[in-house]
């Protein structure tokens, strides 16, 4: 459906007000009414308040503040009113407006929980540590307070020159498994900030070593580090050794300084910038489908602390597109500075949500500008094959990724994954020689990628060649991917085809227990259970298959199966 047919959350929440009023009996003064600018505004705090919930759950936090606002101006003294408004308002990024709210969150409990921490966190953006250090001692350390506390505590000692007592406040996270590398990298960022230069790249060397190659966002701040201390080849093997994984511009970017001898400024500048990147280091830990609401909180407050931190923006879109809130992702990435490293990921992502929203000849438009712009970088033109392919334009899709593959003089290992998307756009444009010469190429690149080792097997069955080959890798894919319903469908629908039909069904029906959903599973499963003269359950399997949208020649094949069966089985009655 196209974003133009949406009936905004402000409009629906308006009429649910209206609708509940009338239900209740109200006066008409409880109806909404039309403001200037358009969209209806319930007129009471009641209205106000049931329409702010309906937004909110549409994770529409602009209207859902907006609506509360109204209710909160009406009964400025409820205190439902206040906590919601001030979770609204922090959610919407309106941190400095939150901030009064919570003080008086904070002023009524004494401990006010996200209250209590928003109001520690103003106070370490306003540089007052030691007031912060004592706000520290009565947050409520739940959930992921547990662990924000004990790091903002950390920088608050920080900033007033405690530094033993920093590294001790890191110790109260626990020892919660996994959390050990996020003490470290704290402790040394608190070490670079305040002077302990020997200590700092004691702990830079740790992280770097701890995992190969880094993280990007290690291989930022230990290179980072190592440049401002003229440690330069340090810095260079740092950047070169994530040069393979990066898809930003972090280690173009440090190389090139270091060709030019220029000295960035700290990555890390001050207490209030470590702060920032404890709320981000947690806003990525809670960047899951249970935990987005807490977690676009954590990335607002790292914001607010941090404005240009484009790491947060970038993970703050990914949490708005992953809310269907996409005009808010493509003004939080068109905020990321143009001279930020990550700018180049910004504009893909802001190509992928203008996709979403069915712009997708714009988003095209787009990553053609960027891929002339850029004319030594595939990254764009990977990201128009890919849209151009899950648009069922396959020709089109391999014309791109051939020219994407054409800015590779020395594809490595990374690369597969360009090799994998243009096999799969040449065999679904009816190329199979180019597909299986790329999907070759790509287990070359990578032996044990499982994407292709499932593919490519199961393509082979399906061509009914190579059957033992494709077998095994089939069974390889599943043992790395064994809760991928579309592998472990491969295995069942390769055992079908060797006509073991016991093992097909327990493996399909282990598919349809990891994608219930998905209509060609359920038309395999359905194609087995016939074959072991289940015909019942053969039938309702295949209206299954129908219910869940399959394509256009799928729905003859599974039609004329529900009319007369598989070809060559006769019908038990």
């Amino acid at each position: 459906m196209h974003s133009g047919w949406k009936i905004s959350a402000i409009a629906v929440g308006a009429l649910l007000a209206a609708g509940l009023a009338t239900l209740a009996g109200c006066k008409s003064e409880d109806a909404p009414v039309a403001a200037d600018s358009g969209p209806m505004i319930p007129r009471t705090a009641l209205g106000g308040y049931l329409a702010s919930r309906h937004a909110q759950q549409e994770h529409d936090y602009a209207d859902a503040t907006a609506f509360i606002d109204r209710s909160l101006a009406a009964d400025p003294d409820n205190d439902g009113l206040i906590r919601r408004a001030f979770a609204l308002r922090l959610s919407e990024g309106r941190v400095d407006e939150a901030a009064p709210l919570a003080r008086r969150i904070v002023a009524r409990d004494g401990q006010g929980g996200l209250a209590a921490l928003t109001v520690l966190e103003q106070s370490i953006k306003s540089g007052d540590f030691t007031v912060a250090a004592k706000q520290a001692a009565s947050v409520p350390r739940d959930g992921a307070q547990r662990y924000a506390v004990p790091l903002l505590l950390a920088w608050a000692d920080a900033g007033r020159g405690q530094n033993v007592q920093a590294s001790k406040d890191l110790t109260l996270m626990g020892e919660t498994r996994g959390l050990g590398p996020l003490k470290d990298l704290h402790d040394t960022l608190i070490a670079d900030v305040t002077g302990q230069t020997a200590k700092a790249e004691a702990g830079y060397r740790k992280l770097v070593a701890a995992e190969t190659p880094p993280t990007m966002r290690v291989a930022e701040l230990a290179g980072n580090f190592y440049e401002r201390n003229h440690r330069t080849a340090a810095a260079r093997a740092v950047y070169e050794s994530v040069v393979p994984i990066d898809d930003s511009d972090v280690a173009r970017a440090g190389l090139a300084r270091l060709d030019q001898g220029i000295v960035p400024p700290p990555a890390i500048a001050s207490p209030a910038d470590g702060a920032a990147e404890a709320f981000f280091d947690l806003a990525a830990l809670l960047n899951q489908p249970e935990t987005l609401d807490a977690g676009i909180v954590y990335a607002r407050l790292a914001l607010d602390l941090k404005p240009d931190f484009a790491l947060t923006q970038l993970l703050l879109g990914e949490i708005r597109e992953q809310q269907d809130q996409n005009e808010d992702a493509l003004e939080i990435y068109a905020a990321i500075a143009p001279g930020s490293p990550f700018a180049v990921s910004g504009r893909l992502r802001t190509a992928l949500v203008l996709d979403a929203m069915g712009r997708t000849d714009e988003a095209e438009r787009r990553l053609e500008a960027m891929a002339a712009a850029l004319p030594d970088r595939p990254q764009a033109l990977v990201e128009l094959g890919d849209i151009l392919r899950a648009h069922s334009n396959f020709a089109e899709a391999a014309a791109a990724y051939d020219r994407a593959v054409q800015r590779l003089p020395h594809p490595a290992a990374r690369d597969w994954r360009i090799f994998y998307s243009r096999g799969v756009a040449y065999e679904r444009a009816g190329q199979w020689p180019r597909a299986e010469a790329d999907l070759k190429h790509a287990l070359e690149l990578q032996p044990e990628q499982p994407l292709v080792l499932n593919y490519l097997g199961y393509t082979w069955i399906d061509k009914g060649v190579n059957i033992d080959d494709a077998v095994k890798m089939i069974r390889r894919a599943v043992e790395l991917r064994p809760n991928d319903g579309y592998i472990v469908d491969s295995l069942g629908w390769a055992y079908y085809r060797l006509g073991d039909f016991r093992h097909a069904t327990e493996v399909l029906e282990r598919a349809i227990e990891l994608l219930p959903e998905d209509p060609t599973i359920n038309d395999h499963l359905g194609d087995v259970y016939w074959r072991n003269g289940r015909l019942a359950e053969a039938r309702y399997q295949w209206r299954r298959a129908l219910q869940f949208k399959p394509e256009a020649e799928e729905i003859k094949s599974i039609e004329s199966k529900l009319d007369r069966g598989l070809a060559g089985q006769p019908e038990k009655s």
